[in-house]
């Protein structure tokens, strides 16, 4: 029997925490936005174009990494406390190359590892 490759990432606009769902411990892979906190609120108090660009630019790049690992897999849950899950999936829909990945969306509060460890485990157990 084949099993599917399943992944489980928590995220919010400055990191992801990426788990793959095996019989065995959780690996985590964190990847880290490029862009602070700081800069998402300086940019969001001013209306500069190149501010925006900029932070366009490292939120891109921040997904776009995301997006190289979830190739990889079958089924995704994307989950966390911010909308940074939704513009994600809104870049991979427009990609060929993640059409046959069946992705699914929920709305979370901050947890801590271990919190997520059993979200992806109980997700994909009941799944």
């Amino acid at each position: 029997m084949k099993t599917t490759k399943k992944l489980g990432i928590w995220m919010d606009h400055s990191m992801a925490h990426l788990m793959e769902f095996t019989t065995k411990h959780f690996e985590i892979e964190t990847i880290e936005s490029k862009l602070s906190n700081q800069e998402k609120i300086a940019s969001l108090a001013k209306s500069e174009n190149s501010n925006f660009s900029k932070e366009k630019k490292q939120l891109f790049d921040y997904y776009k990494k995301i997006g190289e690992t979830i190739k990889n897999y079958k089924r995704v849950i994307l989950f966390g406390p911010t909308n940074a899950k939704i513009e994600l999936f809104d870049l991979l829909s427009e990609d060929i190359r993640f059409l046959k990945i069946k992705f699914e969306i929920k709305d979370t509060d901050k947890m801590t590892q271990n919190q997520q460890h059993t979200f992806v485990k109980e997700y994909f157990s009941r799944a």
